[in-house]
């Protein structure tokens, strides 16, 4: 469906946009509390809930393989949740997602140990990751269609900025909270219920961020096809039909990104503890530090990215990734605090590029009846193969190639595969999202240009 030559949009007061912006944020924050808190206890799961669990190299293993199991689902959760939301509106399914998604969260936080019930325990670990995934592939799709629906075209990526700013929060959040319980606990303590409560915590975090997208009415571009009838019958169809080319260049920009977010965020702690031998209460400050300095530079990121374009940071995340990924690790490998901290910022510096951007990017791929299930189904494919594996893909890398540098390679690999979609972007700063009911000709549309 084409609606460029529908009449403009009533205008979005701005008391109503930052409400909206924090709303999403803050769901997104609680989402991302929900999944990160994995990866900081992993050790800990390895132990209680693994068969043959230990602290070596192939107990993580296993239990990184199972937080990749979480990934197999997710598309199938793009797929559905996804067009629903291009169906019944963006605000219903994201409720719907942080419900699940912080329930699935609880429900791990209260399993038994593999002492205690066998090989139930990791069945039930896998059968609750897969209910996350299913959950997270309509989370992130739908969050940054929200925002960027809301945020006016000339300050869209300063707004869209904060949904991952609530990402990052939600990593820092939890990254802060396990080290507080390490602080706090003994190592016993620790492995026996400590590593639990997280989980516990993120059931009332999420009937928040309900509370807060409840409050809210749907995206002005949403009721704007609902009011005119306007709805695609078959967003699923239509975006695999008519929209395939923003889809292909949505799954090769996730690519690298993804693949960067999941090593830097995601497998990082694991990788300090196990294969520079940092303690884990040390290998999570760094980290929390990392973080920190993300949150501060990512507003920032995206102000300036309505100022020179999306496109030029992207590019200059991608070209980083390429050349900087591996002499950053061999940084990280000294085992320094010199070279901790300088890899670290090296690589945070490279991802604040691309947190500060895609998510104002993205949208602006596909038209706004396909927005949702577009970006969520492109999302979660490049998500599934290429993000959830990689802690698990560099672990098992790093143990039989014996060199601690080797994530640097694959980062650097997933770089060059993605460089040809990030020329091939064409430039949405400044410009109406496509299919937003705006008044243009075809020819400075973003959505005909494709």
């Amino acid at each position: 469906m084409t609606t460029s030559d529908a009449s403009p949009p009533a205008k979005v007061d701005e008391r109503t946009v930052r409400k909206a912006v924090g709303a999403a944020a803050m769901g997104n924050l609680v989402e991302w509390f929900d999944y990160g808190i994995y990866s900081y206890v992993v050790l800990y799961i390895t132990l209680n809930l693994i068969p043959g669990g230990d602290a070596g190299n192939a107990g993580p293993g296993y239990a990184f393989a199972i937080f990749a199991v979480a990934y197999l689902v997710r598309p199938f959760g793009g797929i559905i949740l996804g067009p629903l939301g291009d169906r019944i509106g963006r605000k219903a399914v994201l409720s719907l997602t942080i419900v699940v998604m912080s329930g699935a969260s609880f429900c791990i936080g209260l399993l038994p140990t593999y002492a205690a019930v066998g090989f139930l325990a990791p069945l039930l670990l896998i059968l609750l990751r897969m209910v996350q995934g299913f959950a997270t592939g309509g989370e992130y799709g739908g969050a940054a269609a929200f925002i960027a629906e809301y945020a006016p075209d000339k300050r869209r990526g300063f707004y869209c900025s904060f949904l991952e700013l609530g990402t990052t929060g939600g990593f820092v959040l939890a990254a802060g909270l396990v080290t507080a319980l390490e602080f706090g606990l003994t190592d016993e303590a620790m492995t026996s219920w400590g590593w639990r409560v997280p989980f516990l915590i993120a059931g009332p975090l999420g009937l928040v961020g309900l509370y807060l997208r409840s409050k809210l009415e749907d995206t002005p571009a949403f009721r704007e096809l609902e009011e005119k009838a306007q709805l695609s019958e078959s967003p699923l169809r239509d975006v695999l039909t008519k929209h395939w080319r923003p889809m292909i260049i949505c799954i090769g920009l996730v690519l690298f990104y993804n693949v960067a977010v999941y090593t830097i965020l995601f497998y990082m702690p694991d990788y300090l503890q196990t294969t520079t031998g940092l303690e884990a209460t040390t290998a999570l400050l760094y980290i929390l530090g990392m973080m920190l300095v993300i949150m501060i530079v990512i507003i920032p990121v995206g102000a300036l990215s309505d100022r020179i374009g999306r496109k030029p940071l992207i590019l200059a995340s991608c070209i980083g990734f390429i050349v900087l990924s591996y002499p950053a690790f061999l940084m990280l490998d000294t085992g320094t605090v010199l070279g901790t901290v300088g890899g670290l910022l090296v690589l945070g510096l490279l991802l604040v590029l691309l947190l500060g951007t895609m998510s104002a990017t993205l949208p602006a791929l596909f038209d706004t009846d396909v927005r949702y299930g577009g970006f969520s189904i492109g999302y979660n494919i490049s998500t599934s193969i290429f993000g959830g594996t990689a802690p698990a893909i560099l672990t098992f890398l790093v143990t039989s190639t014996g060199n601690n540098a080797f994530p640097g390679v694959y980062v650097a690999v997933a770089a060059v595969i993605s460089l040809g979609a990030v020329l091939a972007l064409r430039e949405s700063a400044g410009m109406p999202l496509p299919g937003a009911g705006f008044t243009t000709s075809k020819a400075a549309s973003p959505s005909a240009a494709r």
